[in-house]
């Protein structure tokens, strides 16, 4: 694999994990998750037993990386070798206010990222849902020191965290103006590397503000000096962020600075053509995903849990699969592990 020359700081990667079956988690949660407000839904704190499986794509797809930043609650996975050199256990006291604390809600862990203690200045962020398939350069996640990204215009559209897009939006549109960002970075935003994805920023050209974006929903690299900036200009914001225990409408989250990059043209444009997210709203969505896990024909995968009525015990048979089809193509252990 060829590596990018500018590596002169390494490249980390930062992983928020949280394990909603631990006992001392759920007592706290009872303890406040009485309160009216928030998203309490069972698959935002659910563990699919999957995690042993990003970290040995981290070893032999990713043997480069410079520091692992494992963000808990607290509870750690009982197979997790916490003395690897290249690990660095993170808990939420280390980096957010107590007074804000226990917080149950990733958004404020993703707008406060930048204040984790010895995070490189180039950064990749993975939910516990993104896994790497198949060997990757540093490159490919950052080229000339830049995050590698796609800028396509959309329309924003209905899910569960369409408000938290909205709100991104309102604060790049009072700080940019779509025409001078068209001028500016018109070759970034008209790219051949985004293929049929630059037809949704031709429709959106008749919209004088900026209507929203492609969302990969993938791992996502950062500069940790785009969070100071935008902390510069809408610190208050992320204050109200870092103070929401449930994640709520008015939210901010780690997509804000994505939009922020963008439109400042401080990404080098890119490719996702070898990615795939897949929302699990089913049954049938977890073999999807297992039988994309086994053909390996896609770099990155996301696998987004949207289950809300499933039985335990259903979902227990079911997220098997999807671990099997791991099994198959990482079966080794690796030295993150006990």
């Amino acid at each position: 694999m060829k590596a990018t020359t500018d590596t002169s700081d390494g490249i980390d990667f930062v992983v928020l994990w949280v394990d909603g079956n631990d006992s001392e988690w759920q007592e706290a949660f009872d303890t406040y998750a009485s309160t009216p407000d928030g998203d309490k839904r069972q698959c935002r704190y659910r563990d699919w037993g999957n995690l042993r499986y990003m970290f040995r794509g981290f070893e032999v797809f990713t043997p480069w990386v410079r520091k692992i930043h494992f963000v808990t609650w607290g509870h750690l996975p009982p197979w997790l070798n916490v003395g690897h050199k290249k690990l660095n256990i993170v808990t939420h006291a280390d980096f957010l206010d107590a007074e804000n604390l226990p917080i149950f809600n990733c958004n404020p862990m993703e707008v406060n990222l930048h204040k984790i203690r010895g995070l490189s200045e180039k950064f990749v962020y993975f939910n516990d849902d993104t896994f790497i398939l198949k060997p990757v350069a540093e490159d490919y996640f950052f080229k000339n020191g830049l995050p590698r990204d796609i800028f396509v215009f959309n329309a924003i559209f209905m899910d569960t965290i369409s408000h938290i897009r909205l709100n991104a939006i309102q604060i790049a549109n009072r700080q940019f103006r779509k025409r001078e960002v068209l001028g500016k970075h018109f070759f970034k935003i008209f790219n051949l590397r985004y293929g049929l994805h630059q037809i949704r920023s031709v429709l959106m050209l008749p919209w004088p503000q900026i209507t929203g974006f492609y969302d990969t929903h993938q791992p996502q690299p950062f500069l940790k000096s785009t969070f100071d900036e935008v902390w510069k200009f809408v610190g208050q914001t992320l204050e109200a962020t870092t103070r929401s225990r449930f994640r709520s409408r008015d939210d901010i989250n780690q997509y804000l600075f994505r939009y922020w990059q963008l439109l400042t043209g401080n990404f080098s444009p890119r490719s996702f053509s070898d990615t795939a997210t897949i929302p699990v709203h089913n049954l049938s969505d977890m073999d999807k995903a297992s039988l994309l896990i086994k053909k390996r024909n896609k770099t990155m995968l996301c696998i987004n849990d949207e289950l809300n009525d499933v039985s335990v015990n259903m979902f227990n048979d079911h997220k098997s699969k999807i671990i099997d089809a791991f099994e198959m193509i990482l079966p080794n252990k690796s030295s993150f592990e006990v």
